[in-house]
């Protein structure tokens, strides 16, 4: 099977690895009790399942007061949100997110917008 991104086709790549004995036999039960094909069957759905569990936060390289016009911005689209969600909605580190949204309510520009 070969997958195409854009004009490119790429090839599934096989990798190796190690299990303990342990490790193996508790995936050979699971085999035998039919919920997996193969010992690689098992290891694609592992690794989709650890992909799907594993965010990659990227952050963007923003000075303070346009962080703070973002922030505000999102609010008063949003109305209500979780500063967990804002840092990670704007790409911005949750401390000045946190930093942010403290300075944001101490003058006042965040009442009415957010509850």
């Amino acid at each position: 099977m070969s997958i195409a991104i854009g004009k490119e086709i790429k090839h599934p790549k096989t990798v190796g690895t190690k299990l303990t004995p342990k490790e193996y036999e508790e995936i050979a039960k699971m085999i035998d009790m039919g919920m997996f094909l193969s010992v690689s069957d098992f290891l694609r759905d592992a690794i989709r399942d650890k992909l799907k569990a594993t965010k990659i936060i990227k952050l963007r390289d923003i000075n303070y007061e346009d962080a703070k016009k973002e922030v505000l911005g999102y609010y008063k689209s949003y109305n209500e949100s979780y500063d967990y969600e804002v840092a990670e909605d704007l790409e911005l580190d949750y401390g000045l997110v946190c930093q942010i949204i403290e300075e944001l309510e101490q003058e006042g520009r965040l009442s009415g917008i957010n509850g």
